[in-house]
């Protein structure tokens, strides 16, 4: 049975603190070595994403701004994908709504709410708050289909997120930001592309890994679900399966497990 491996980046295969995944290095090695397929599944930009694949010598298909869009290299199946535009070097399934109408309705919500978004963010304010290269800072500003947002009076949030809710709109929370969203999140995207791969390969079993709450839909969306240690020692919930190590310390642990 192929085994099919879903990661979020920030705080699971990068640590939470300097974005190094050295501590992941063994298991990525074993995943290319087995010819395993490594799915990032982010809250990233497809800019951002693609650097981090170069880096780390990543060239399976990935899931971009929390289910946004699904992006496949166009010589990785062969069969023909249903739905899909050609974008570049992929052929993307499009999930997410314009980014143009996420900035109109955070617009909106500014008339009423202390909130600051990516849209008013300079590059050089984004690397400052996320502990960002400028270089970085200035990939995770080119969005598609997800807008992050920090609600600077916390006594707003709960009116914030039922306006949302109320729009017909969908947010999810990050390590660091609110998310603002359409109809879209990571759980729905992994399915996709999940039957993609049960095309290609037949019987399949699907592991996710991640570290927060904008990660539980993907861990619900495969066979088994992991969640590592954030920084300050803590799991985002106790309803998954726990990796024993902060970030790619822990992803390295549960990867070598379940490949081994």
């Amino acid at each position: 049975m192929k085994k099919i491996i879903f990661t979020d980046l920030d705080g699971t295969l990068l640590d939470p603190g300097d974005y190094s995944y050295e501590k992941a290095k063994n298991a990525l090695e074993l995943l290319k070595k087995k010819e395993i397929p490594l799915i990032f599944c982010t809250s990233k930009t497809r800019a951002e994403i693609e650097f981090w694949r170069k880096k780390i010598g990543n060239n399976d298909p990935f899931i971009s701004e929390n289910g946004g869009g699904i992006f496949v290299p166009k010589d990785y199946f062969s069969f023909k994908i249903q739905s899909v535009k050609e974008y570049n070097n992929y052929f993307l399934i499009k999930l997410g709504i314009n980014y143009s109408q996420l900035i109109d309705f955070i617009n909106f919500l500014k008339e009423k709410y202390n909130i600051r978004s990516f849209s008013d963010m300079s590059s050089k304010e984004i690397a400052v708050d996320a502990n960002l290269e400028l270089t970085q800072a200035e990939l995770a500003k080119k969005r598609e289909f997800d807008l992050p947002f920090k609600i600077l009076n916390k006594k707003q949030e709960k009116n914030i997120l039922n306006e949302i809710d109320k729009h017909g709109l969908n947010y999810t929370i990050g390590g660091r930001y609110y998310h603002l969203l359409g109809d879209n999140n990571k759980g729905e995207a992994v399915k996709i592309l999940s039957d993609l791969f049960r095309r290609k390969y037949g019987d399949i079993k699907t592991i996710a890994i991640g570290d927060s709450e904008n990660d539980f839909q993907m861990l619900d969306s495969v066979n088994e679900g992991f969640l590592v240690k954030k920084k300050n020692g803590s799991y985002a919930s106790n309803k998954y399966k726990k990796a024993k190590g902060v970030g790619p310390e822990g992803w390295n642990k549960i990867v070598q497990q379940e490949v081994l």
